[in-house]
């Protein structure tokens, strides 16, 4: 591997923790794995090794690897080169447009004033403690390494330090029933992830609702709804539902989500009542 100093810079770079995708984003790793197919594909059809790419891109072979498995969120100069050593005429480098949108998103949340999210099925990340995450990523198939995973729920647990930010942002989650009776993690696991709910849905700036099972209409089946507001009154928003799942600015789109989600919320039970309902199911384990 090249071992000069721009090389090494880069390598540390994408190692940082931050830069492993989020396995609950399923738009983000549908667009990693994608592009990483293309990379691996390419690599392949002009018969190189993944050591002597290492080399020619000046990355390490086992980043490499996490790339082309989707596992890496790659940085633009890693793309730009990958396309020149590869020849591919610009078609690896247009995809960081899409990259860039999994990786910007993240940070998006960290800037909203208001933050609103239906989740179907897992507790959202910004809602998770330490052991469900670390159970919830573990559980990922194929496999990630236990180094990966550390480094993943460390990076989901930085998110929610949205919670100490001051002035305080609009907190808004809709949960499924049958998502907080699933024990992850085993029940101790699941009855601290209760008592954290509770705890999250008692702050002055935060409305946690739960979609209860016996809902006889239901808005939210196309799946995660999630809604960014930001000071400059500009917003984005995704539904795996719509859009093929991708972020949207165009006003449209932005009215589509916000009336699904205020029909959703319309639906769950009040935020009262919710969590009187946690309450009960923690009484229940």
């Amino acid at each position: 591997m090249s071992v000069d100093g721009e090389a090494v810079r880069l390598r540390t770079e994408v190692d940082e923790p931050g830069w492993e995708v989020d396995p609950d984003d399923e738009w983000g790793v549908a667009v990693l794995a994608t592009v990483g197919r293309q990379l691996r594909l390419r690599r392949e059809a002009v018969a190189m090794r993944a050591a002597d790419f290492a080399v020619a891109v000046g990355y390490g072979e086992d980043l490499v690897y996490k790339v082309e498995g989707g596992k890496r969120i790659p940085r633009q100069e890693y793309l730009d080169k990958a396309d020149e050593v590869l020849g591919a005429g610009g078609l690896i480098a247009a995809t960081w447009e899409d990259v860039k949108k999994v990786r910007e998103l993240g940070k998006l949340e960290a800037k909203a004033v208001e933050i609103a999210l239906y989740e179907c099925h897992i507790i959202p990340g910004l809602l998770q403690t330490s052991e469900h995450a670390r159970s919830v990523i573990g559980a990922a198939q194929p496999p990630y390494s236990p180094d990966d995973v550390e480094r993943m729920v460390a990076a989901r647990l930085a998110r929610q330090s949205v919670f100490e930010r001051s002035p305080a942002p609009a907190l808004s989650f809709v949960l499924e029933e049958g998502v907080l009776r699933r024990p992850i993690g085993g029940t101790m696991a699941g009855r601290q992830q209760l008592e954290h709910l509770l705890e999250m849905g008692r702050l002055h700036n935060v409305v946690l609702q739960v979609m209860p099972l016996n809902c006889d209409t239901h808005s939210g089946l196309d799946g995660r709804i999630e809604l960014l507001k930001f000071p400059d009154g500009t917003a984005v928003g995704r539904s795996d539902g719509a859009f093929s799942g991708r972020p949207t600015h165009e006003p449209k789109h932005l009215r589509i989500l916000e009336l699904r989600y205020g029909t959703i919320r319309a639906q769950a039970l009040s935020p009262r009542e919710s969590l009187a309902f946690i309450e009960q199911l923690l009484g229940e384990t």
